[in-house]
């Protein structure tokens, strides 16, 4: 499994493109992270399925689910 790699996500506020670094040794994860134009936080929850190796990773603005 990759447990750390990088992926290049949209903010939900401004929509500016902006690549994040996911550790996913952790297991799941669920933390805020600014967004380095608009400055508002982005919620991004790290889920590991280690049944079916993969990561999922999801952005939203705490007010609407963005995929």
């Amino acid at each position: 499994m990759r447990d750390y790699f990088e992926q290049t996500i949209h903010c939900p506020h401004c929509g500016h493109h902006t690549n994040i670094v996911v550790d996913a040794s952790e297991g799941d994860q669920n933390y805020y992270e600014d967004c380095r134009a608009c400055c508002n936080p982005m919620h991004l929850t790290v889920t590991r399925n280690e049944m079916t190796d993969q990561v999922e990773v999801s952005i939203d603005a705490d007010d609407e689910q963005i995929f």
